[in-house]
């Protein structure tokens, strides 16, 4: 479908700001926060501890049910998937405000229950858009859709971490969440001019309990039917385990080293987004190329390899050039993988259950990953920098290994054509 044909199409571009209005608020709990607590003189224990608070992302299927088949609470004339999402962003935005005025160097406790809040509030928000997007395209015009969605998520990530960040030293942290408040409004305001999606057919009543089974119990008994099923999991639950310890300790490593904010900001959000970006379109061409199965192995191995791009930066110190190296690999390394690893775990998902299994294992995949993170500070205060990066890429050799042996029994399809890769934001 052509750009303009897109742009044309009101649907489309609904899309695009709603995927905006999602993407907002991750960097405000996790490196904008981590950023703003080293600057606070708050620990590296405390600040690997932020980790916890994305818990709300991973643990969203707990209450989807509820949001996808209870009225919202307001702006019930707008319909119900439109209710919901005007229900909950206003309350978002003023979070967002909230956490802008707290002060972790006096309180980081607050600032981090503020924090949970933002991510709560968030992570209730993409349940409604996944359903919205759901509903309101036609199955031809999925892959088109989500490409609108992820667009939109990329470049809220950019607007809210970059530029977050370089707003900081002219109108302070207050002002730079509240610029970050702001637009997440661009997504209320698409919420009011956007169609609502048809309503579908009545279904037989179900309870709470039957409708809890069809939703998670069915699912993951129907996962558990096939071989290696364990196996699975553990790899999924482990392939990020290294990039995962790493990516916490990125803020106050940069800033021990000498890096500034909007140093940081420019390298960090602006190039590294780009160079995530050229990551999965390349990754995408790779798994088309040599099959699902070779890239994941060669993929998986270059992730792992760049994070002792940590420790090449810490030989050299505040070194810009080293900063755009290691940036630069580690973003790109990441989105080649991602395209590998999202391909591979679509093709062991169940068409029946396939995007409620792909959302329940990616969800609780990340469960220990957020757990195990949590004390990435504490690793980095006791091993020194230097060993803990070269720690970090130790840890994704168990997930390499259970790689190897499941590839070795469950073989994926040998090809994928290139225009089904689609990028996926991660939360």
């Amino acid at each position: 479908m052509p750009i303009v044909s897109l742009l044309r199409e009101r649907r489309f571009l609904v899309m695009l700001a709603l995927g905006f209005a999602a993407g907002v608020p991750l960097p405000l709990t996790g490196f904008v926060l981590r950023q703003w607590f080293s600057e606070s003189g708050i620990s590296l224990a405390a600040i690997g501890f932020t980790a916890l608070i994305g818990l709300s992302y991973s643990l969203k299927f707990l209450w989807s049910p509820v949001i996808d088949h209870a009225a919202p609470p307001m702006f019930r004339r707008l319909g119900r998937r439109r209710g919901w999402l005007a229900s909950i962003q206003p309350p978002l935005i003023l979070a967002i405000l909230a956490l802008g005025l707290t002060d972790p160097a006096r309180s980081a406790a607050l600032t981090a229950g503020v924090a949970v809040l933002v991510a709560f509030l968030s992570a209730s928000q993409d349940i409604v858009v996944d359903a919205y997007r759901i509903e309101i395209l036609e199955e031809e015009q999925q892959g088109y859709g989500f490409a609108c969605y992820v667009w939109g998520y990329r470049f809220a990530l950019l607007a809210a971490s970059g530029g977050g960040l370089a707003l900081v030293g002219t109108i302070g942290w207050s002002g730079a969440f509240a610029y970050c408040a702001a637009l997440v409004a661009i997504g209320f305001v698409a919420v009011l001019f956007a169609p609502e999606p048809a309503a579908a057919a009545p279904a037989e009543p179900m309870g709470w309990a039957r409708r809890v089974r069809t939703a998670v119990i069915d699912p993951f008994a129907d996962f558990m039917k096939r071989r290696y099923w364990l196996a699975i999991l553990l790899f999924v639950g482990l392939f990020k385990l290294g990039e995962a310890l790493a990516g916490i300790m990125t803020a106050p490593f940069y800033r021990e080293i000498g890096f500034s904010r909007g140093e940081v900001a420019a390298v960090g959000s602006v190039f590294g987004l780009f160079m995530t970006l050229g990551g999965v379109l390349a990754g995408g061409w790779f798994v088309s190329r040599i099959g699902t199965g070779r890239a994941l192995v060669i993929t998986g191995l270059a992730q792992m390899l760049s994070n002792l791009m940590y420790v090449a930066l810490y030989s050299t110190g505040r070194d810009m050039g080293m900063l755009y190296a290691q940036v630069g690999v580690e973003n790109f390394t990441d989105g080649l993988a991602d395209a590998a690893f999202v391909t591979y775990l679509t093709a062991l998902t169940n068409r029946a259950f396939s995007a409620t299994q792909y959302a329940l294992l990616s969800s609780l995949a990340a469960v220990p990953l957020r757990f195990l993170g949590g004390w990435s500070g504490q690793l980095a205060e006791w091993l020194g920098w230097r060993s803990f990066f070269l720690l970090t890429t130790a840890a994704a050799l168990p997930a390499l290994c259970i790689m190897l042996w499941l590839l070795k029994r469950l073989p994926p399809p040998p090809r994928v054509p290139a225009e089904q890769l689609v990028p996926v934001p991660e939360t």
